[in-house]
């Protein structure tokens, strides 16, 4: 049975006090940023491992980490971001997780570009590392559609290269059916986000509390259901006024959904 949790980002107070809040709500786990403030690979091991305690000492478990810093797939002479992600995977490691998320950028249909071509690359040697240490490591789906991104593992041909799959950003970015972007990924998925929104423009969309927008959600769990997914349903809410009432809602909304599918 899927599982839920939630980004301790999303609830705005410090990483403990999150924590707190996470394991208060009911979930099982957390997903952390890891690129800076409280939570990044300056961390010494000792502090890594007093995190990884408290995380499980309230009953949660680290479902994945998040290490976004900025666009450098697509150039060709990226070797310092490299390892900076690789640094990010050890990270992961020392903390107990075996799933690092990211995003990409927008990726073009072509594949002869040299930002296809420079991308592939980039997520092959990220994930040739990650896979000798026994980590996924996930790119989070956004701007291009389903059929691209598995082109792109496909390419990259890499044990490693998986799937944290956000339905929102189909929705509100792609404009792509998450139930079919689900069936399209589902040897790659790892991860997933919990989240909703809808496209309002050609560039332009809103993120929206879960139930409330776009995404299809009983048929998209149950699509997870069906390819046999059983990790991560977690909650992620950048924006809204709330934010805990909106990932409490959240948390109803999915537990309530989960027992229904089940």
């Amino acid at each position: 049975m899927m599982k839920i949790g939630v980004m301790p980002s999303s609830f705005r107070v410090p990483f403990k006090d999150a924590i707190i809040l996470a394991r208060d709500l009911g979930a099982q786990g957390v997903q952390p940023y890891i690129t800076g403030g409280e939570f990044s690979p300056l961390l010494s091991k000792d502090e890594r491992k007093a995190a990884a305690k408290f995380i499980r000492e309230n009953g949660l478990e680290i479902s994945a980490v998040c290490a976004d810093f900025g666009n450098y797939f697509y150039k060709e002479d990226n070797d310092a971001e490299i390892h900076r992600m690789i640094s990010m995977i050890d990270m992961a490691v020392d903390l107990g997780t075996n799933i690092v998320t990211t995003h990409i950028g927008h990726v073009p249909d072509d594949k002869n570009s040299p930002v296809y071509i420079n991308t592939v690359n980039t997520i092959r040697k990220i994930s040739h590392y990650a896979e000798n240490v026994g980590v996924s490591f996930a790119t989070e789906t956004g701007p291009e559609m389903a059929v691209i991104l598995k082109g792109i593992l496909d390419e990259a041909n890499a044990k490693a290269a998986k799937v944290n799959l956000d339905p929102a950003n189909f929705v509100m970015c792609a404009g792509q059916d998450p139930v079919e972007a689900v069936h399209i990924l589902k040897d790659y998925i790892v991860h997933t986000h919990a989240k909703d929104g809808i496209k309002t423009g050609e560039t332009t969309y809103q993120e929206l509390p879960l139930g409330q927008g776009g995404v299809p959600f009983v048929e998209y769990l149950a699509a997870l259901r069906d390819i046999g997914y059983d990790g991560f349903l977690t909650i992620e809410r950048e924006c809204g006024d709330d934010p805990l009432k909106d990932i409490k809602l959240a948390y109803d909304f999915l537990k309530e959904n989960l027992k229904k599918l089940y």
